[in-house]
């Protein structure tokens, strides 16, 4: 018989169908020849009947043809409670599994400012490796930073031709700076209405300029490799210090520029091996036809170029080549990129050379797509100068910081500081990761941190009240149900146990979202709970008014402060991590 468990809806339990055993029964002429349906609820009221009492069984169903077993809710929970307590911050870890995971992510061009797109990018590569790595399988973290192309030449040519022995002071001040150099290149670049021909002549001079330094980069002059090498340092400096704000642990650093040339080797490979087909002699590229190579009689991956006729590579060239130093140096079993879902069509054209050239991991290659993030008044545009840049950060730590300036003055300073900025980077990250990856983000800095609804202020809460009951309570080691549960009790047992199973559900699926829904539940069933249970607190506590700093005042109890600073009245965050009741 196969089990599986209820649905839960207020108590646990598992089911068995005898539709199967029914049907069989009735195939050999067995028993009472009664319809299935009616067969299968007979036979699940004679197992009912044979049971009888079992020990950790409250009560057993014959419905329908199901075998509906409940156990009892005390001893169910204190399973579960024991379970948590006895594996602690290990609760919920898989077991370890033979595979090697390597995330790509965090790979944003050089030359450029940090933006909001490429936080969206940080955080859903980072929290899919955390879970990758929870859930048991050896995890390596990548990051492939594209530091080769127009783009970079762009900012290199202006900062040569107008800016040179500039350099702005600070980390972040010179980021932007970088990017404001390449709005201001492409607007000398970019053709005008009506142009006048002196302006059509300078604009031409430009690109000329401009191509010869590509082309200076590409012949190895040693005077544009030296400017390229200073200028690409300042934008892996600001990525460095961004990813030490976000605690996200680079293991391994690519480089576009470094699978540059063997990528022309894999070309030869490729062509050698007919996978390829070189249309140079006659004036074309080195393509790929996918689907032909593949034996596919409908268009699916279509062709595809991988070396231009002047002998230069595509994104695609680079990226076989970055597949087999994964693949061979770092032995990878499983390979995901986080890149946005535009690239889609180009990661599918990937994976499928990689199949044809010979690699078995290519059936394990994923490509974590994500949806554009834009702003309320529109697209966001590099060339254009339209980005938020990553410094809302920033803002989102002085907005925390002004709405407490006068209700946390009992707290130092830098303390202050300390839990602004958690609150301020919480609220960023999860509104990075509460929209489903598939789908584009409008961000709005004022609903990121909002302190209401599905926000990480909420999340942040929970996690400081849960807290500060240990800490009073004092090192649990056992827990024991002599007592009927209450509703919020049992709901909260259920989101604590559902854990495991959430954590194999998201790195199986590469969802990030999965793990971000579950915090949210986790935090509002225990917000449940704490607004119901009393919990080591004093009846006559309830009621009074809440001094929250962010919650601004109102009744105890009420659900609706999220006393992100934790030193509220006890009926509503009993006390803070500091030990100071009642404040």
């Amino acid at each position: 018989m196969k089990w599986q468990p209820i649905p839960f809806s207020g108590e646990w339990g598992f089911a068995t169908s005898f539709f199967q055993t029914a049907a069989n029964e009735a195939k050999l002429g067995r028993g009472s020849k009664l319809p299935v349906p009616q067969k299968a609820q007979e036979i699940a009221e004679q197992v009912k009947a044979q049971l009888g009492s079992v020990a950790g069984i409250s009560h057993i169903e014959a419905v329908k043809g199901y075998l509906n077993v409940y156990f009892k809710t005390s001893e169910y929970a204190g399973r579960v409670v024991e379970e948590v307590l006895s594996n602690g911050i290990e609760f919920g870890r898989g077991a370890a599994k033979a595979e090697t995971v390597m995330v790509e992510y965090a790979q944003p061009n050089t030359h450029h400012s940090f933006h909001i797109g490429h936080a969206r990018n940080t955080i859903l590569g980072e929290v899919l490796a955390r879970l990758v790595e929870f859930a048991g399988f050896k995890t390596i973290r990548a990051s492939y930073p594209g530091d080769l192309g127009l783009g970079v030449i762009t900012v290199m040519w202006i900062y040569e031709k107008l800016y040179k022995r500039q350099e702005p002071a600070g980390v972040h001040e010179r980021g932007q700076w970088l990017l404001k150099l390449y709005v201001e290149a492409n607007q000398l670049l970019e053709k005008k209405e009506n142009e006048t021909p002196e302006q059509t002549a300078q604009r031409e001079a430009y690109e000329a300029e401009r191509r010869e330094m590509y082309r200076k980069w590409d012949a190895g002059d040693e005077y544009v490799r030296e400017l390229w090498r200073v200028t690409r340092e300042w934008s892996l400096e600001e990525l460095r210090e961004v990813l030490h704000m976000l605690d996200v642990k680079m293991d391994v650093w690519f480089y576009e520029s470094e699978v540059d040339e063997p990528s022309k080797v894999i070309v030869d490979e490729l062509i050698a091996k007919n996978i390829a087909d070189d249309e140079r002699p006659s004036g074309g590229a080195v393509i790929v036809k996918i689907d032909e190579k593949l034996g596919l009689t409908k268009e699916k991956y279509r062709t595809n170029v991988i070396l231009r006729r002047d002998g230069t590579t595509l994104y695609l060239t680079k990226d076989l080549a970055l597949a087999k130093v994964k693949f061979e140096q770092y032995h990878v079993d499983r390979s995901i990129y986080v890149v946005d879902s535009r690239q889609a069509l180009h990661f599918q054209q990937a994976f499928a050379i990689l199949k044809l050239w010979g690699f078995p991991q290519s059936e394990k290659c994923y490509h974590l797509g994500y949806g554009f993030v834009s702003l309320p008044e529109g697209a966001m545009s590099s060339r254009k100068g339209r980005v938020v840049l990553f410094k809302v950060y920033d803002e989102a730590v002085k907005r925390v910081l002004s709405v407490n300036a006068e209700k946390s003055v009992e707290i130092a300073p830098d303390e202050r500081e300390k839990i602004a900025q958690q609150i301020g980077l919480g609220a960023l990250v999860y509104s990075m990761l509460s929209v489903d990856n598939n789908k584009d983000i409008v961000f709005d800095i004022n609903e990121a941190l909002s302190f209401d609804g599905r926000t990480g202020p909420y999340i942040q809460n929970a996690h400081v009240r849960a807290n500060s009951i240990l800490k009073k309570a004092g090192n649990v080691t056992s827990a024991t149900f002599d007592y009927e549960l209450t509703k919020q009790e049992i709901e909260l047992i259920e989101q604590m146990s559902q854990f495991p199973q959430k954590v194999q559900q998201a790195a199986e699926e590469y969802r990030p979202l999965v793990m971000a829904m579950y915090a949210y539940d986790l935090a509002n069933a225990f917000h449940s709970f704490y607004h119901a249970v009393p919990v080591l607190q004093n009846e006559d506590e309830k009621g009074k008014e809440c001094p929250s700093a962010i919650g601004g005042g109102g009744k105890a109890g009420g659900g609706k402060c999220p006393a992100a600073f934790g030193y509220s009245v006890a009926g509503c965050d009993v006390v803070d991590e500091r030990g100071k009741e009642n404040r």
